[in-house]
Formats: C-alpha cells, sequence, structure tokens
C-alpha cells in the first residue's frame, strides 16, 4: 500500500505536481499574464538523483522506533517554503540537512528526543507542517553541534477536548489546519483562522510563529485565540492556566508565542473557537486610485464595524489576481456572523468607501451558511489567493522571480512608509534583474492605528543566481523598512533570514531578558540555534 508524501521541495503531494507538459503550458500562459516572457522551463532534480550528504549521527536504539534518515525524510525536513528554499529544492541544493527526523508519538518520546539532544550536543529543530519562509524549519545551525534533529509533531493532530459551554478546544499541536476544522466542523465549531499556509501548516507552528489569519480585524493573530500553552522544554513541562483573561505578570502564552522554537516545543493549546458563520457578505470596491482606498480603509478599520476582510489590492495587484483589469484599486470587502444578519454593517462600509469614489459593481450576500462570492472580483481574488503557493512552483521552472515581504506602519506614517519601500524595491529590482520588474502592494490586515502593507515583487530571475538576486533586493527593502519605522514582520516570523533587522528593531534590554529566559530552560542551547537570538556566551 503507497503512503502519499509531501514533495521534497515547493508545496503539496507528489502526485499533484503536474507533468513537465502541463508546467511547460502553464509557464508560456504564466509569462504572457504577467509581461514576463520565461524561457526554457526547467525540469525539478528528482529525488532519486540527489546525492545527499551522508548523516553526521544516527539515531540511538532508544529513538530508533520514531525516527527516519531516509533520503525524502530529510530533503523534505531541511528547507522552508520561501522563493530561495524552493528553488534550491527545485535544484536539488540541499547543503544544510537534519541527520534524521523524528516523530514523537507522544509527550514521552518527545522528552526522551530532548534529552538525548542536550546530552551529545544535537540541536533540535521543531517542525510542524514545514511551511516557513524565512529559514525558521532550515538546519543551517553553525559549529558547535554534533548534529541536527528535525523533530516533526505530525502525530500529535488531534483535538483532544471541546467545551462548548466556554466555547474552547484542547487540541495538540501538529494538527494541520484542514484535519484541525473538519474536526471542531463536528462540533459545529471552527478556530477561524486561515493563513495562506493552511493547508500544511499547523496549530504549534501558528502558536510559535505568532501567525496570522485570513481575517483582517480584530482577531488577527493566533495569541489572540489562545486560552492556554503546553510545551515541553528541555528542563521540564511549560504549562500555563486556562483562563479568559489574567494580569498576572508576564504571559507564559505569549512568551511562548513567537518564540519559535527556541525556548522548548510547543505540543497542545486550548484555544478559543466559535460557531460556523451562517451569514455572510462580500464585495469587491474599485477604487481609482490606491490613496483613496487607503483612506476610506481607515475610516473602516477606525468605525468599529470590524470586517471580517478588508484588503486592498493597488491596480497591478490586482490586475495581477485577475480580480480586476489592472486599471483601478479593489478592496476586497466582508463580513460574516453566527449571530445576526451583515448586510447593515456592509451597507456602511460601503458608505464610507463612497465618500472616497468607491464604487461596488458586484456585491454578494448569502444567509444561509453558504459563502457570498460578492461576485467575480472578490471570487478570483480568493482562487488567487489559495493557488498562490502552488504557482509559485510553476513561476520558478519558468525563471521568474517571485516573492514577497510584509510589515506594518500606523496610519499618519504611511504615505511616506510606501512611497519610500516600493521606491526601494522597485531600484532594487531593476539593479539585480533588469527591467521589466514589477512591485505591487496591498493590506493584508488593517487596525484602527494602521495597516499591514504586503507587496509582492515579480521579475526574470538569472539561472543558478535566484538566491543571490533576491538576498540582494531583500536587504535593500528591508533596510529601507526598518529605516522607515516599520517592522521587519508583521505575521511571517523572524527565523533566521530576519534575522538582522530583527537584531535592529528590538530593544536591546529584552535581548538580554530572553537570552538569559532561553539559557535558564534549554541550559545545552540546543533550541533552534540561530533562531532569533543569540545564547549566552
Amino acid at each position: 500500500m503507497s503512503i502519499r508524501r509531501r514533495k521534497h521541495w515547493g508545496w503539496g503531494f507528489e502526485d499533484q505536481q503536474p507533468t513537465p507538459a502541463q508546467v511547460r503550458a502553464s509557464a508560456v500562459e504564466l509569462g504572457a499574464h504577467l509581461g514576463i516572457a520565461s524561457e526554457d522551463v526547467e525540469d525539478p532534480v528528482a529525488l532519486e538523483s540527489l546525492e545527499l550528504a551522508p548523516p553526521r549521527l544516527l539515531p540511538p536504539a532508544s529513538l530508533s522506533q520514531i525516527s527516519q534518515a531516509d533520503p525524502h525524510a530529510r530533503a523534505s525536513h531541511a528547507l522552508g517554503k520561501s522563493y530561495t528554499d524552493v528553488v534550491r529544492g527545485f535544484r536539488g541544493q540541499f547543503d544544510e540537512l537534519p541527520d534524521f527526523v523524528a516523530r514523537p508519538r507522544d509527550e514521552a518520546d518527545l522528552e526522551r528526543v530532548l534529552e538525548w539532544c542536550s546530552g551529545e550536543r544535537v540541536a533540535a529543530i521543531p517542525f510542524g507542517g514545514g511551511t516557513s519562509v524565512v529559514g525558521g524549519v532550515t538546519p543551517a545551525v553553525g559549529p558547535g553541534f554534533n548534529g541536527v534533529v528535525s523533530i516533526d509533531l505530525g502525530a500529535l493532530d488531534r483535538v483532544l477536548e471541546v467545551d462548548q459551554v466556554s466555547r474552547s478546544a484542547r487540541i495538540q499541536a501538529g494538527a494541520l489546519g484542514p484535519s484541525l476544522e473538519s474536526q471542531l466542523g463536528e462540533h459545529g465549531l471552527t478556530l477561524r483562522h486561515f493563513p495562506q499556509s493552511f493547508e500544511y501548516s499547523t496549530l504549534g507552528g501558528w502558536i510559535a510563529t505568532r501567525a496570522a489569519g485570513h481575517f483582517a480585524t480584530v482577531w488577527t493573530h493566533i495569541e489572540d485565540l489562545v486560552e492556554s500553552v503546553r510545551a515541553i522544554t528541555p528542563t521540564g513541562a511549560w504549562e500555563s492556566r486556562r483562563l479568559p483573561g489574567s494580569g498576572a505578570g508576564v504571559s507564559p502564552d505569549r512568551l511562548l508565542a513567537g518564540s519559535e522554537g527556541i525556548l522548548g516545543v510547543i505540543t497542545e493549546s486550548w484555544v478559543r473557537v466559535q460557531p460556523r458563520p451562517t451569514h455572510r457578505g462580500s464585495a469587491g470596491v474599485r477604487f481609482p486610485r490606491f490613496a483613496a482606498g487607503v483612506e476610506a480603509v481607515r475610516e473602516i478599520s477606525q468605525s468599529g464595524l470590524h470586517p471580517a476582510n478588508c484588503r486592498l489590492l493597488d491596480a497591478g495587484e490586482a490586475g495581477l489576481t485577475l480580480a480586476a483589469d489592472g486599471s483601478h484599486a479593489l478592496l476586497v470587502l466582508g463580513f460574516e456572523s453566527s449571530d445576526h444578519p451583515v448586510d447593515a454593517s456592509m451597507a456602511r462600509a460601503l458608505e464610507l468607501c463612497s465618500g472616497h469614489g468607491g464604487i461596488a459593481p458586484d456585491t454578494g450576500q448569502r444567509d444561509d451558511g453558504g459563502a457570498a462570492s460578492g461576485g467575480d472580483a472578490v471570487s478570483s481574488w480568493r482562487d488567487a489567493f489559495l493557488g498562490a503557493p502552488y504557482l509559485r512552483d510553476v513561476l520558478v521552472a519558468a525563471g521568474i522571480l517571485a516573492e514577497t515581504f510584509e510589515t506594518a506602519i500606523t496610519w499618519e506614517r504611511f504615505p511616506a512608509f510606501h512611497e519610500g519601500v516600493i521606491a526601494a524595491a522597485e531600484q532594487a529590482v531593476a539593479e539585480v534583474c533588469g527591467e521589466g520588474g514589477r512591485v505591487f502592494c496591498r493590506f493584508t490586515h488593517v487596525y484602527p492605528d494602521g495597516p499591514a502593507p504586503y507587496f509582492t515583487v515579480l521579475a526574470r530571475a538569472r539561472r543558478g543566481e535566484e538566491p543571490e538576486q533576491w538576498a540582494a533586493i531583500k536587504r535593500a527593502v528591508s533596510d529601507a523598512i526598518i529605516d522607515l519605522g516599520g517592522t521587519i514582520t508583521h505575521h511571517h516570523a523572524v527565523g533566521r533570514d530576519h534575522r538582522p533587522w530583527y537584531d535592529r528593531q528590538r530593544p536591546e534590554p529584552f535581548a538580554a531578558a530572553l537570552r538569559g529566559a532561553k539559557a535558564a530552560i534549554d541550559p545545552a542551547g540546543i533550541m533552534n540555534p540561530g533562531v532569533l537570538i543569540d545564547p549566552l556566551s
């Protein structure tokens, strides 16, 4: 009986990889749509052709039953899903590999793994769905370690308890988004957290990286939905008390949220759930200028209406996703509720939009539990949003550089910030990739005090130099973001890729405190070294 496996590079399962003929046909069509003619389409290096460095060490007998060191296990846990990761995996370039993959079946297994790693000076990297786009799961740990173990939480994937009275659920950290929602759905509930990586990311990964979901206002980040967290550290279990709120000192939950595996391995969490929505409405609102849409979105974010979706796309981004023809900015606006109709909220939001020249030719409303389409614009955007990770694999094969960066800034600084970041990105793309590159912007989330802008870069890549090309663009853009007062990441985490700019962003006394906390619970310094901070010397 064959077991369905994920691709050792890129997005999805092996049986989802299109044929070479399909990739070539898609590449031609995509190149024409993007205005970047594709070169000859390359084929990925097959798993069977990989020449991987042998493991430096093998699992001890005590861990042999839960460990794997075959090529697929090691390669599929060596890279995340950034553009650079996908390129390297596509070309068979696995310069950093875990020596083996441990798949604990329970916390006792996990404790044995961490105890052995601590005793043998072996780096331990927690691995959820492997969707990190910032080097968070890459086994690039530097010198001083005798090996690296990737700890895959996939076996811890169950909804353990459901509290219908308090609307909470206890869920294991390795549960993937679809499985988590399916299990909650049996109780008529939803976590209502849908990041773009939803299909292959996990609850533990969301908490460890402070992931943001699809919904644009109110509960945007996963920590807003966390009631308590349990983790296994090298020195014992870390479990907070289950409470709706507490003012008892520094929050143990908030310290684990965003810890990116440097303090321990999250194993389960009580999270706040809710009934599935039965009232939905959506609309695509056109604006003649992006700046006019910005002002409309600011008013909506400060109105108390709290839309579920409030994504503003500039004209280029709207055209890229086929949500519009590229001649105007587009606001993808949506409301939902499990309690009451949303038409009044939608009407008021559209009224605010009209005050800034917004026109909504397509509006959808469904109160029967179905998803309102909002017309072709919203449907096209939704399809593009969900299909983007699959699409990028084809772009890599076609020699097209496609990557994103995201941040957040307050409203009064946004105009100058947007102008400066776009200018830095366009200049870097022209210098690195030549003419014809494009930079787009959209809002993924909005708050009363500011938006979270998300930028897309498209350009022609030079075969074999893609990682260096993107690194140069990323340096220029990241410098601009920090210099102009933004955050290096709103929801993609820090990992290894954002470390230089995170070091500039965070207060140094806080860094010292975090190093001290890590030293106290991870004295051997084995937990995901290189991420967030350097250990105490």
